[in-house]
């Protein structure tokens, strides 16, 4: 979900047909079709589902060569390398904010969303290349860490229930979405990569009675060979936001890896809220009463959909995608004598964590589509500095991540500070970074 927008596509809100032809088929480099968007994987055993990757990637496309980005860098300081990652569906760029906060140099980023990448090149004054599934797997460069939040609509309960209600697939057989982690999956054989970090909704581990997790989890430990660990996460811990997410973790050599430890009481609406917003954002006098008269209709019914209306003391609901459709997840209450509003694109970036200075080049709806299927930075980069700590372990020996973090705040992490902002950069050497990629088996 990575920080992916993925989800969203421009206009049409349909994906680009491959090849110009049907979307469910995509063209290899010796000109042969192989059906993958149709598949159901349900019921695939090993043999079949890792033939579904190999056929999914990992092959040179001679009409689209995998473009080369502009570093800024060349990733040393003091004569060592740092850890490489990758950025998959990245959207805005929370995993890159998480991994160079971390001490790691991106290499590559990735999204089909031209407005998601039109704010990461404001950002990181580069643009991700496009759908991922257009660049072969050979093209991408060598690097240490994937990272990704692959889109999570085709598993999420609310996507689901809105995907039933319409009569369309969901999970791995959802034509657009379902089978982006078979992308990652061909990626993964190909480079075998030292590590990599994945986020989803937590409905993943239940979707399709727990088949779909199953198979992902099977396909990362037994067909592509990684040690691997997940665990729910609740952001409420550092932003005023109950978000919980799944994060997955895999070492391609087994390594003493531990999910981080997170604050026990977290921050409240007060800590991002603005204090000027413009009036555009307080709610009509219609849209207010529709949605008191939708609240009362769904509670006499039973169901539990409705508003939300909070006070700078509380914490918030889930930011959602659709957040720019009617604000209705997150109303900010302005009194009994006004009509409630709804956040500002801004006060959306406080509350995935993203820093001050974080750019928002687009419109508003944009802006909230991109903050709503973004990953909440505070939380993947406590994860961040555990996977790097782990892998660059000879060089951080009795280096602590989390007093560190914890060392630089007074209060449990706002969503406006940077929790590692001036941490010491202590990559890996040359030889270290060799020592790494030459385990990889």
């Amino acid at each position: 979900m990575g920080g992916s927008s993925n989800q969203q596509q421009e206009k049409t809100g349909r994906r680009p047909p491959v090849d110009g032809k049907n979307p469910s088929h995509r063209t290899s480099g010796n000109g042969k079709s192989t059906l993958f968007h149709e598949q159901s994987l349900g019921n695939a055993g090993p043999d079949e589902i890792m033939r579904f990757i190999l056929s999914h990637g990992g092959r040179t496309d001679e009409r689209q060569p995998g473009p080369r980005q502009p570093r800024r860098n060349n990733g040393r300081k003091n004569g060592r390398t740092a850890l490489r990652f990758i950025d998959l569906f990245c959207g805005i760029g929370g995993f890159r904010l998480a991994f160079e906060r971390a001490g790691a140099k991106c290499v590559f980023s990735s999204d089909w969303d031209r407005f998601s990448r039109q704010t990461y090149a404001a950002n990181f004054g580069e643009e991700p290349a496009g759908d991922i599934n257009t660049i072969p797997v050979e093209s991408i460069p060598p690097f240490d860490i994937l990272c990704g939040g692959f889109p999570c609509q085709p598993f999420s309960l609310a996507g689901v229930s809105k995907k039933n209600s319409l009569g369309r697939k969901h999970g791995f057989e959802d034509e657009r979405q379902g089978n982006l982690f078979f992308s990652i999956a061909a990626i993964l054989a190909h480079h075998q990569p030292a590590a990599f970090v994945l986020e989803n909704v937590k409905h993943l581990l239940r979707h399709d009675k727990g088949r779909t997790f199953t198979i992902i989890k099977d396909t990362l430990e037994r067909e592509l060979g990684y040690q691997v660990q997940y665990k729910v996460i609740d952001a409420a811990s550092v932003v005023p936001q109950h978000r919980e997410r799944i994060f997955m973790v895999g070492f391609k050599t087994a390594r003493p890896f531990a999910f981080p430890k997170f604050p026990a009481v977290g921050p409240t609406l007060a800590s991002i809220l603005e204090k000027r917003v413009p009036e555009k954002y307080t709610l009509t006098d219609h849209l207010w009463e529709y949605l008191q008269n939708y609240a009362r209709k769904h509670q006499a019914a039973g169901n539990g959909f409705g508003f939300g209306l909070v006070t700078p003391r509380d914490v918030a609901r889930t930011l959602s995608a659709r957040y720019h459709k009617d604000g209705s997840e997150i109303l900010i209450s302005q009194g009994k004598r006004r009509n409630p509003r709804r956040l500002t694109p801004r006060e959306c970036a406080n509350l995935m964590g993203y820093p001050k200075d974080f750019r928002i080049p687009v419109s508003d709806t944009q802006a909230y589509r991109q903050f709503g299927n973004s990953v909440v930075v505070p939380v993947v980069e406590r994860i961040a500095m555990g996977v790097v700590k782990t892998l660059n372990a000879a060089h951080l020996q009795g280096h602590n991540v989390e007093q560190e973090l914890f060392a630089r705040q007074e209060v449990p992490c706002n969503a406006i500070v940077h929790p590692t902002a001036g941490l010491p950069y202590r990559p890996v050497n040359e030889g270290h970074a060799q020592t790494i990629l030459s385990n990889k088996s």
